[in-house]
C-alpha cells in the first residue's frame, strides 16, 4: 500500500490563462507559498473534489506533495518544481515578473 504524502496542496490550471494555480482556503492563487496545504487525507480529497467541479475555472486538479520550507510550501518532487517556476520556452509569467524584481 503506499505511503500518503504527509503535505498535499490541491493544484490546477487556470482554465483561461493557463497558469499553474494552488487552492486557498478562499479561491486560488498562483504563489504556491499561499496554498492551503492540508495535512489530512480525507479533508484534501474534499478540497480536490471541490477543485474538480470549477468547469469554468480550472483545468486538471490534482493533489500534489509539498514539503514545508523556512518560507511556506515547497515542491517535494522535480514536475511541482518546474510547475511552480512557470512557462520553459522563454521568459514570459512568473519568470518575467522575477525578472523585473
Amino acid at each position: 500500500m503506499p505511503k500518503t504524502p504527509d503535505f498535499q496542496v490541491v493544484t490546477a490550471n487556470h482554465l483561461i490563462e493557463g497558469d499553474v494555480i494552488y487552492q486557498t482556503a478562499t479561491g486560488w492563487t498562483r504563489d504556491l507559498r499561499e496554498a492551503e496545504v492540508l495535512d489530512d487525507e480525507a479533508h484534501a480529497q474534499i478540497r480536490l473534489m471541490d477543485a474538480m467541479h470549477q468547469h469554468g475555472s480550472v483545468v486538471g486538479a490534482y493533489l500534489a506533495e509539498i514539503k514545508q520550507g523556512p518560507d511556506g510550501p515547497e515542491p517535494a518532487h522535480f514536475r511541482e518544481a518546474f510547475r511552480a517556476r512557470g512557462p520553459s520556452n522563454y521568459h514570459h509569467g512568473k519568470q518575467e515578473a522575477a525578472d523585473h524584481v
